[in-house]
C-alpha cells in the first residue's frame, strides 16, 4: 500500500492556488454552476441515506431517526430552499437615492467572496459539514471543507462522496487532524466559518487576524431553561428530554445545559422528567437504542470528572458503561455554583437543576455568566415572555420549546459574544458568504456645479441643504443664490 501524502503548508498552499485559479474563472459566479452543485449535494444526500445512517451510527452510535431527520433530511431541506430561491437571493436589490446624488439609481448587489475555508464538528457531522457548503456555493464560491477527525467514518465518507459528486476543481475535502487544520489556517482564506469549542474558535480567530479574514464563528455555551409554574408540565418536560437528551444525548450546541425553576416547582418538575425519561428509554436506559453515545473516551472522561464532583446531587440516572462510552440520562438537583458543571458547557447527558426563589431571579443568574447559543422559556405568563425576550441576550430564543428554532428557515442561526459571531441558515447562509456591493449609477445629464470649485458660500448652502436632505433648506439656499 502507498505511503499516504502528508498534507503540509506547501500542501495548503497549493490547493488554494488551484482553488483562486477556478475561482478566477469565474465558473462559480454562474447561476448554473451554483444551483448544478446544489442539486449534486441534494442528489448525494439522497442517494446514500444508508452509508450516511451507518457512518453516523459509526462515530457516534446516532439512532437511525435522528440521522435521518436532524442530519439528512434537515441539510435536503437546506439545499431544496436554496435551489428554489437562488435566483431571488443572486438579484441585485434596487434601493431608493438621495436628492445629492440625483438624478441617479442605485442597487445592492451581492458577490461572491472568493476561496472559503468550513471547519466543522464532529457532533452532527454531516448536517454541520454541509449546512454551511450550501451557503458558501449558493453564494458562488469556492470551497474547501475540512471535517472533523473525531468523527472518522463520517469524515472518511464526505471525502468520497464530495469527490464523487462534487466539481472539484472548486470544492475540496481536506481529512486530518491538528496538523492538517493548522496548514490551512496559515493560508489566507476569504472567510473561515469554524463549527466547534470556543477554545479552538479563539486560535481560528487569531489565525484569521493575521490575513484580516473574516470568520463565522459557531461555537455553544450553557443553554438554559427557565421552567414556570402553572404549565402542561407533561408537554414542557418531554420538549426538554427530546431538546436535551433526543438530541444526540445532550452532545448538541444548543441542548439544554441547565434548568432554573423555583424551589416551590422543583419537585413537580422532577417527577414529571424522571417519569418521561422512563417512557422514552425504559428502566435501562444504558441499553436504549435511542440515545447516542458519548463520542470517544475523552469526553466520556470530562463528563465522568463533573459528575464525580457533583455525585451527592444525582436524583436521577447516573449509571456509566465505559466499555460502550455511555451514560445514562442523568438529572442533579441544586449542584453549588462554583462546580465544574456549572462553569463548563455539559454537551452531554447531565442536567443539573437550580432553584430559585422566584422565577424572575432566574434572569439575572442567566446574565450574569457569559451569553450562551439559545435560551429557552416555558410558562404562560405574557409579562414574562415579554421580559424573557426584552432582557435575555442569546443567539436565539424559544418560548415553551427547545431547539426548534433550528428548523425555521427564515430566522438567523448564530451566537453572541462568548457563543459565537455572525449567523447562517436559509438566505442567511447566502449572506454569510456574500459582500454586499453597492453600485450607484449614474448619466450625464444635469451636471450641477455646485460642488466643483471655485468653492463659494451660495455653494456651501447648498449642499449643506442637499446633504441635510432639507427640501425647505435647498428652496431657500437657491434663492439666495439667485439673489447674490
Amino acid at each position: 500500500m502507498a505511503a499516504k501524502v502528508a498534507f503540509d503548508g506547501a500542501a495548503a498552499a497549493a490547493l488554494v492556488a488551484n482553488l483562486r485559479a477556478s475561482f478566477a474563472s469565474y465558473k462559480t459566479r454562474s447561476y448554473e454552476w451554483r444551483v448544478s452543485q446544489l442539486n449534486c449535494l441534494l442528489k448525494l444526500a439522497t442517494d446514500h441515506e444508508a452509508e450516511i445512517v451507518d457512518a453516523l451510527s459509526s462515530d457516534l452510535s446516532k439512532p437511525e431517526f435522528e440521522s435521518l431527520v436532524y442530519e439528512i433530511g434537515m441539510l435536503k431541506s437546506a439545499c431544496k430552499l436554496a435551489i428554489k430561491q437562488l435566483k431571488s437571493w443572486m438579484k441585485p436589490e434596487k434601493v431608493a437615492t438621495s436628492m445629492t446624488t440625483f438624478p441617479s439609481s442605485a442597487e445592492i448587489v451581492s458577490e461572491p467572496l472568493g476561496v472559503v475555508l468550513i471547519i466543522s464538528a464532529w457532533n452532527y457531522p454531516f448536517l454541520l459539514s454541509l449546512d454551511p457548503v450550501v451557503g458558501a456555493i449558493a453564494a458562488g464560491n469556492a470551497v474547501v471543507l475540512k471535517p472533523s477527525e473525531l468523527a472518522p467514518a463520517t469524515s472518511s465518507l464526505l471525502s468520497k462522496l464530495l469527490g464523487e459528486y462534487m466539481d472539484s476543481s472548486s470544492v475540496r475535502v481536506v481529512e486530518g487532524g491538528v496538523a492538517e487544520t493548522s496548514a490551512l489556517l496559515e493560508q489566507k482564506w476569504d472567510k473561515i466559518c469554524y463549527t466547534g469549542n470556543s477554545r479552538v474558535g479563539r486560535i481560528v480567530m487569531a489565525s484569521a487576524v493575521k490575513h484580516l479574514t473574516p470568520v463565522l464563528l459557531e461555537l455553544g455555551g450553557k443553554s438554559p431553561v427557565v421552567v414556570d409554574s402553572g404549565i402542561n408540565l407533561q408537554v414542557a418536560c418531554r420538549r426538554i428530554i427530546v431538546g436535551k437528551w433526543g438530541c444526540n444525548n445532550g452532545q448538541a450546541c444548543v441542548s439544554p445545559d441547565y434548568i432554573l425553576t423555583t424551589k416551590e416547582f422543583a419537585s413537580k418538575l422532577v417527577d414529571a422528567l424522571k417519569s418521561e425519561l422512563d417512557k422514552f428509554y425504559g428502566k435501562n436506559p444504558l441499553q436504549s437504542k435511542d440515545l447516542s453515545r458519548v463520542v470517544n473516551f475523552n469526553h466520556y472522561a470530562r463528563l465522568t470528572k463533573m459528575l464525580d464532583e457533583v455525585s451527592d446531587k444525582v436524583i436521577h440516572g447516573g449509571e456509566r458503561d465505559v466499555n460502550n462510552l455511555r451514560i445514562a440520562p442523568t438529572i442533579l438537583l441544586d449542584v453549588p455554583q462554583d462546580s465544574l458543571i456549572m462553569n463548563e458547557e455539559i454537551f452531554g447527558p447531565l442536567l443539573p437543576i437550580v432553584t430559585v426563589e422566584k422565577i424572575e431571579d432566574s434572569f439575572d443568574l442567566i446574565n450574569s455568566g457569559t451569553k450562551p447559543l439559545a435560551a429557552y422559556l416555558f410558562t404562560n405568563n405574557q409579562k414574562l415572555k415579554d421580559h424573557f425576550v426584552k432582557n435575555i441576550s442569546a443567539g436565539g430564543l424559544v418560548i415553551n420549546d427547545t431547539t426548534i428554532h433550528l428548523a425555521v428557515p427564515t430566522l438567523p442561526f448564530g451566537g453572541v459574544g462568548e457563543s459565537g459571531m455572525g449567523a447562517y441558515h436559509g438566505k442567511f447562509s447566502f449572506e454569510a458568504f456574500s459582500h454586499k456591493k453597492a453600485v450607484v449609477y449614474r448619466g450625464y445629464a444635469l451636471d450641477a456645479s455646485v460642488r466643483y470649485p471655485p468653492y463659494t458660500n451660495g455653494k456651501l448652502n447648498l449642499l449643506k441643504a442637499l446633504v441635510g436632505g432639507s427640501l425647505l433648506g435647498i428652496i431657500r439656499a437657491l434663492f439666495r443664490s439667485s439673489k447674490a
